[in-house]
């Protein structure tokens, strides 16, 4: 996302700038979504979020493009992929994006709803075709060189134990709590493990493993692709480890991925989902231990968001006179 030598159409702009468009976006969403925070109407609270966050992206200096959303899958209002933000005046660069991200979340008033956005230099992030959902492991940058998608639960209970200097009694793992999940909840509890077991929350939750005030060792499991490419975006910034492949949940999805020319079998570095340089911004909504949710103090909207950049984790605290939406 810097400039080449060759002089160009547009204008440069350097990561900074970029970063402060996600953060600003990330914030419009927040705010805009809050505003449905325990209303249970999760389409609203996403249209909601989706609508600020593309006007925040609309003036973005450069050419964002699109190349995975969260909508598609579930029929949600969405950032479609292949969409293009931005003035066009200074970069091009590749978002993934989930402007609500842990809708039930918000909708039930449960912590943890973030708005989420990766930016990455064009042609860097994975685009997964029609696959919505991939396996994955993600875990902090001692245990990066010992997972193994092909291992059982236990072994990699065990290597990542070893990595970490732990035994495998003192892990704590993140495992969503889905049905899909049941047995694999239930061989780590056998192995001795501790689980946290969120209802949703995949970006969350592998926060949680690369931030190490959050006392999480790995996250396992099958999440959306969205997320995936997101993390990746943070794990790689942060020099943390994550392998993953698609994994489809419904016959025409796999159908769609062999259609495509895709492998349900091929696994996929962190340095494959994200290519290149690229940095990961979150921002609250529903609060949490990771990130507090938007509140008004004196007529103003304070917001509290995570920028992982370039090895760095920077908290952030927005403060902008405006009320929250009506």
């Amino acid at each position: 996302m810097q400039c080449g030598s060759e002089v160009a159409p547009r204008a440069c702009v350097d990561i900074h700038t970029l970063e402060a468009v996600a953060l600003a976006a990330t914030r419009s969403a927040a705010v805009a979504s809050y505003a449905w925070v325990g209303r249970h109407d999760q389409k609203a609270a996403d249209a909601a979020a989706t609508t600020a966050m593309r006007e925040a992206l609309a003036d973005a200096p450069g050419r964002g493009t699109v190349v995975i959303g969260e909508g598609e899958k579930d029929d949600a209002p969405m950032l479609f992929n292949g969409e293009v933000v931005g003035n066009g005046h200074g970069p091009d660069f590749d978002i993934a994006v989930d402007p609500l991200e842990g809708t039930s979340f918000c909708a039930k008033d449960l912590p943890g709803a973030l708005a989420t956005i990766a930016f990455g230099e064009p042609g860097t992030l994975w685009s997964p075709g029609p696959g919505f959902y991939m396996d994955k492991i993600v875990v902090p940058p001692r245990a990066k060189d010992v997972i193994d998608l092909s291992d059982p639960p236990e072994r990699t209970l065990v290597k990542v134990a070893e990595a970490l200097g732990k035994k495998v009694s003192e892990l704590r793992v993140v495992i969503m709590d889905k049905p899909r999940h049941k047995e694999l909840i239930a061989r780590v509890l056998r192995a001795g493990a501790a689980v946290q077991t969120p209802a949703g929350g995949d970006v969350g939750g592998s926060l949680a493993v690369l931030l190490p005030t959050l006392d999480v060792d790995l996250l396992l499991g099958v999440g959306g692709t969205p997320e995936g490419v997101m993390t990746a975006a943070a794990v790689r910034a942060l020099g943390g480890g994550m392998v993953g492949r698609l994994a489809p949940q419904r016959d025409e999805e796999a159908e769609a991925i062999r259609a495509a020319g895709m492998s349900v079998d091929r696994v996929y570095r962190c340095d494959e989902l994200v290519a290149g340089d690229a940095f990961f911004v979150a921002t609250g909504v529903s609060g949490g231990p990771l990130l507090g949710r938007p509140r008004e103090c004196d007529g103003t909207t304070i917001a509290e968001s995570l920028l992982i950049s370039r090895g760095q984790v920077r908290h952030v605290t927005h403060t902008t006179f405006e009320a929250f939406p009506a």
